[in-house]
């Protein structure tokens, strides 16, 4: 094991600073292309900032927490770093691919490991049309917003909007609106990770909407096209003891 290289991202944060200083001691960085391992000091955030960047590499990735949460990394230790990464247990995250509209016309496509989401941007409501798999299902939704989730992402801004916790190896996605106004009782559905969805902004001008694939923002959507990209999927290591299922399933238990 010793032979494998690492090549660490580090936030900006002072922690993750001085563990990098102290890791670094232990492990030299190595580059980006000749790196075995991607390990990523920091939170959630940032590492969510870094699966992006290092999305078409198709390398391993490790998470140590050096931030607040810490839902999708491992506890920091600058001790045994290449045994825990050898003993790691892998997951495999798909991403779905977001193609946006807007009102020129312009086409724009972006990857969300977490969720796409479409939100308001005035203070009036959004009414939006649902389509899956080519059959539309909702002819009027009028709400704040509306996002589909991997199962990744289905504890982050999925479950703040009321949406089900999935098991990563569900296969499902989660479509889950955000306040809807109208029909006031829809809560959204489980969808195959096969289905293609469609919405379709009805008043652009009048009351528009943004679309995000997870931090990536387009102002002034009309037509927004998620599905799972077939080609783009992620691999997460994780400590055995830290198992990221073992977590989500926790979360659907929290009072």
């Amino acid at each position: 094991m010793s032979h494998q290289k690492i090549t660490f991202f580090v936030s900006k944060n002072s922690d993750a600073q001085e563990a990098f200083k102290i890791i670094t001691n232990h492990y030299p960085q190595s580059s980006l292309d000749e790196a075995d391992y991607i390990v990523v000091l920091g939170g959630d955030g940032f590492l969510l900032r870094v699966l992006h960047q290092v999305l078409p590499l198709k390398k391993p990735v490790f998470g140590m927490n050096c931030g607040s949460l810490g839902f999708l990394m491992n506890p920091y230790s600058p001790e045994h770093l290449l045994e825990r990464l050898h003993k790691a247990k892998e997951v495999a995250l798909p991403t779905l691919t977001m193609d946006v509209i807007d009102q020129e016309q312009q086409i724009h496509t972006f990857h969300a490991i977490n969720e796409v989401s479409l939100f308001r941007t005035t203070a009036l409501t959004g009414h939006v049309k649902v389509t899956v798999d080519g059959e539309c299902h909702l002819e009027e939704l009028v709400c704040d917003g509306i996002l589909l989730s991997t199962p990744a992402g289905s504890t982050a801004y999925n479950l703040s909007a009321h949406g089900p916790i999935l098991p990563l190896d569900s296969n499902i996605l989660a479509l889950t609106p955000i306040s809807a106004f109208r029909p006031r009782r829809w809560q959204g559905a489980l969808l195959s990770n096969q289905s293609t969805v469609v919405i379709d902004v009805l008043k652009p001008l009048d009351r528009p909407l943004a679309a995000v694939a997870d931090f990536h923002e387009i102002q002034n959507a009309c037509q927004v096209t998620m599905s799972v990209c077939p080609t783009h999927r992620l691999t997460l290591l994780f400590d055995p003891e830290r198992a990221l299922e073992n977590r989500i399933l926790k979360e659907q238990f929290l009072t």
